[in-house]
């Protein structure tokens, strides 16, 4: 079986996919650890759990693609890809009808344009504002004293949402504050944030064909308060996986089987470098 892994080092969190192809894909084994300050690190440690989760051994794979923002400090990749492709190509994977990616992360959020072969016709991303990022939401659930997890199903529970007047991280904290003030119940303010968030996603989205199918990837994902945001400002059902934080690792995983296919076809084949994570 050709081995094969996508390793998406994120500025929150590590991903790492390994998949085989004999007879068609198999997803063998994947991992989730938190990047932290150590970017290098984060990508062998990400690398080698999803080895031990996929029970093979790190030499054994053929080729590994790295992506997401720490994606040259892969130092056991083969070649590193965006994650724009990435995700574009991991979101077709898993919903074929794929038109546009939404793609919501720790730092940026993208929106993606996909043919019907899951490469990328046309992207934006807001990369210079906090604005429609996972960070953002972070610094809404310090102000409201709860943990990320409870963001999402608290929102979800919102009967009369409130006006958030900015979506800028820095002045966010005054509005909440002045809510909280005000008697305002922190599922109302949160159905708030949601939609706020929301809102400028979309907004950035429509910067490029807004086609359905529309799939949402990226660790944001998770949080259902902001899929049902999304979801109601678009008026669309958004085609979202168990698996959506993954989708960048799973892009660059197929882009490295295919790389490896042909490096064998081409008489060049090298297993991935020997990993010391002492």
């Amino acid at each position: 079986m050709l081995l094969a892994a996508g390793v998406d080092v994120g500025s929150t969190q590590t991903k790492a996919v390994i998949a085989g192809e004999r007879d068609g894909f198999r997803l063998l084994g994947r991992a989730l650890v938190d990047t932290g300050s150590n970017v290098q690190r984060a990508a062998e440690n990400g690398f080698l759990a999803a080895c031990r989760e996929a029970a093979v051994a790190p030499e054994e794979v053929g080729y590994v693609v790295g992506t997401g923002y720490g994606r040259y400090k892969i130092t056991f990749g083969h070649a590193q890809m965006t994650e724009i492709s990435c995700h574009a190509r991991g979101a077709h994977f898993l919903f074929p009808a794929t038109r546009t990616v939404i793609d919501m992360g720790g730092q940026d959020a993208k929106a993606i344009s996909v043919g019907a072969r899951g490469e990328v016709l046309d992207f934006v991303m807001n990369d210079k504002c906090a604005a429609g990022t996972g960070r953002f939401l972070a610094n809404a659930a310090e102000v409201l004293g709860l943990g990320l997890d409870e963001l999402g199903p608290l929102s979800l529970a919102a009967r009369h949402p409130v006006k958030i007047t900015t979506v800028c991280t820095v002045f966010v904290e005054s509005d909440i504050l002045s809510y909280l003030a005000q008697g305002k119940q922190a599922e109302d303010i949160l159905g708030g944030v949601h939609l706020a968030i929301a809102r400028r996603t979309v907004s950035l989205a429509r910067r490029v064909p807004l086609e359905a199918a529309i799939t949402m990837t990226g660790g944001v994902a998770r949080n259902l308060g902001m899929v049902r945001a999304l979801e109601q400002v678009l008026e669309t059902k958004l085609e979202v996986s168990p698996g959506a934080h993954f989708a960048g690792a799973l892009g660059a995983a197929l882009f490295a089987l295919e790389k490896m296919d042909a490096g064998m076809k081409a008489g060049n084949r090298r297993p991935a470098d020997a990993i010391l994570a002492g």
